[in-house]
């Protein structure tokens, strides 16, 4: 259903808001709290909000907003996005790559992504799929892949920091 939650850290607020509702939605995200700009981050995204959680992965004393979406369809593919706080004063976007398809990580995966903050570490699971699995029972186990947060050169960037695969 309909999403409207707040979320504070360390002085800084954020209010997000989604109809939550068919395949392709917008999530709104009003910062309050911020010295220079508090405007609302409207971004399209493909599903619905599955999961938002505030950290400060890097300990900078400032927060960033991470907020996981499901998208529609047998896949459920997961993906991220990220606002971090710049010294108290404006957002800057948290960028996580895709996965490359030729990648150790992304063997097996299939969709059915989520997103926690851990510790330092945002951290993202999946079942693993094996050649010849249904959509529907994969027999892999599961995936746990951790990122650390890390500055980059036009906002911040989620680096792939270790990899944890768990049996069936």
């Amino acid at each position: 259903g309909p999403l409207k939650t707040t979320l504070a850290l360390q002085g800084i607020r954020f209010t997000l808001a989604s109809a939550n509702q068919g395949s392709v939605n917008t999530l709104v995200v009003t910062p309050a709290g911020l010295s220079k700009d508090n405007r609302p981050q409207r971004q399209q995204i493909d599903g619905t909000v599955s999961s938002a959680e505030l950290a400060d992965l890097d300990g900078d004393g400032s927060p960033e907003l991470y907020v996981g979406s499901t998208s529609a369809g047998s896949s459920s593919a997961g993906s991220l996005l990220g606002w971090a706080v710049n010294q108290g004063k404006s957002l800057s976007a948290v960028f996580l790559p895709p996965l490359e398809a030729a990648s150790l990580q992304a063997q097996g995966h299939q969709g059915h992504d989520s997103f926690h903050v851990e510790g330092q570490r945002l951290v993202q699971r999946f079942p693993v799929y094996k050649p010849g699995d249904s959509h529907a029972a994969p027999t892999g186990g599961q995936r746990t892949l951790s990122y650390r947060l890390k500055a980059g050169e036009a906002g911040w960037l989620l680096v792939l920091d270790g990899q944890t695969d768990a049996p069936q």
